[in-house]
């Protein structure tokens, strides 16, 4: 018996290590650093880890069409992610998708011509579906779908871009509940007759519960063996009737799968718009996600929860880059680790990001604000940030409205600094004694436009802040 437990030990070690040697046959440019998936990082989950490196995610992204409209190019949209040190996106399934028109958007990736959608469910032979084409069948899936959404993973993938895949979204309208295959006159299935309301419930979902845990289930297991993936449960769940019973259950679905599959994957759940207290949070739950998150107040009322709090949603403010240059400045320096401009620049037909939208959008997005949040990506990423928190005591005065500030730091070994309105003001810092490096950043061109040095013998340390129109940053760092 010993001796037929060995071989079979042998054996089973044998297809083990064969296994391995398919996995790397099959993936030779992926080592296992690159197989492992994004998680929080261990000595500090306030950021992430990926790929063995702290990481903090910061984008201006499409919005939320890359995948489902079969229009969208999503090559050069993500090559140009890369180039301006983004990364990540953000998209949606195609369990929802918007009419043309909707919130005033021009040329919405989100609102794909009727026969350029795509989703994870297969159309039938019915013809019928209120935006045109043939009626879905929710008990089939759509090969070509899971396709495009590996490949678009894969691409996203080595170019070293995050996507957060939003699983669903409510239905602000009924012109976009009557839109969704799930929506009873869109399916073969006599499914969907219910309020749009009611579709994301645990009692009044008509039968579309069911089809829901399906689709994560399907889609978790598509996406298993890519580090890139976080899933978030739904988008703006505080709208249209979704109830947290829900998005717990779901939670719970992504969780038991992959726990089936032996891999795990970040789950984020959004929220709210601009803040709120999280309370009893879904232990698998690692990413909150607020939008419109500015002033960041989300990051300092959540941040006892040791849990990474990001802003994946803004956008809605006007075209300028300022205001949202400000935005993710203020929230990665507040102590967040992700930001998402939405970004009307990018297009079927502009998938570069040179769409020149009209006046009345929105929102905004250009090659500048692209640029601008990619020095906000050097800048932070030029600190040891996982050893750094938020700290409200470090500029003791100096500061007059309408200033604003926002630190990380190490007390006294680095300082990351984000100033607004503060031209010429003197500074009070909390500094301990010590050899100090000031390097003095504008946000706007990436150029440090002051590198000093002091040496500080204890007590406050008085600095001047240079002239400038709008905001600066200021990098501290303890010389050995």
């Amino acid at each position: 018996m010993s001796n037929q437990k060995n071989s079979f030990a042998m054996r089973l070690s044998l297809v083990f290590q064969l296994t391995l040697v398919l996995v790397f046959i099959l993936n030779p440019d992926r080592s296992p650093a690159q197989r492992m998936p994004i998680s929080l990082h261990p000595q500090n989950p306030h950021y992430f880890l990926y790929r063995d490196k702290p990481t903090i995610l910061i984008t201006s992204a499409e919005h939320y069409g890359a995948v489902l409209n079969l229009d969208f190019d999503y090559i050069p949209y993500l090559d140009e992610l890369k180039s301006k040190r983004l990364n990540l996106t953000r998209t949606f399934t195609g369990a929802y998708l918007e009419p043309s028109g909707a919130f005033n958007i021009t040329a919405n990736v989100l609102a794909p011509k009727p026969a350029k959608f795509i989703c994870p469910w297969l159309r039938s032979e019915e013809p019928g579906h209120t935006l045109g084409g043939n009626k879905f069948d929710l008990t089939r899936w759509d090969p070509a779908y899971f396709e495009r959404l590996r490949d678009f993973v894969s691409s996203a993938e080595k170019r070293g871009i995050i996507v957060e895949l939003a699983l669903f979204c409510p239905f602000y309208k009924d012109d976009q509940w009557i839109g969704s295959p799930m929506y009873a006159a869109n399916n073969i299935n006599g499914l969907g007759n219910v309020q749009r309301e009611e579709v994301y419930t645990m009692d009044k979902h008509g039968g579309l519960y069911a089809i829901q845990e399906a689709m994560v289930r399907k889609i978790v297991q598509e996406l298993q063996q890519y580090g890139n993936v976080i899933y978030e449960i739904c988008n703006e769940p505080y709208f249209g009737g979704v109830t947290m019973e829900w998005q717990h259950q779901i939670a719970s679905v992504i969780d038991e799968t992959e726990k089936e599959l032996g891999v795990r994957h970040l789950i984020s759940q959004n929220i709210a718009n601009h803040t709120a207290l999280i309370t009893n949070p879904h232990p698998a739950v690692s990413l909150f996600n607020f939008h419109y998150a500015s002033p960041p107040v989300a990051v300092g009322q959540n941040y006892h929860l040791n849990k990474a709090i990001g802003n994946n949603e803004t956008g809605f403010r006007g075209q300028q880059d300022s205001t949202y240059r400000k935005e993710g400045w203020e929230f990665i320096l507040a102590g967040g680790t992700l930001y998402n401009n939405l970004d009307y620049s990018f297009t079927a037909d502009h998938e570069g990001g040179d769409f020149r939208y009209p006046e009345k959008q929105p929102g905004g997005g250009s090659t500048s604000l692209r640029t601008q949040l990619g020095y906000l990506a050097d800048f932070i990423n030029s600190f040891t940030f996982v050893q750094m928190k938020p700290d409200s005591l470090f500029i003791a005065d100096g500061l007059l409205s309408p200033s604003v500030g926002y630190v990380l730091a190490e007390p006294g070994q680095q300082y990351a600094v984000y100033l607004l309105h503060a031209g010429g003001a003197q500074l009070s810092l909390q500094l301990p004694s010590g050899r100090y490096k000031l390097d003095w950043l504008n946000p706007v061109t990436g150029v440090y436009i002051s590198k000093d040095k002091m040496v500080h013998k204890g007590g406050m340390a008085r600095v001047t802040v240079p002239e400038n129109t709008f905001d600066i940053a200021l990098r501290i760092v303890r010389k050995k």
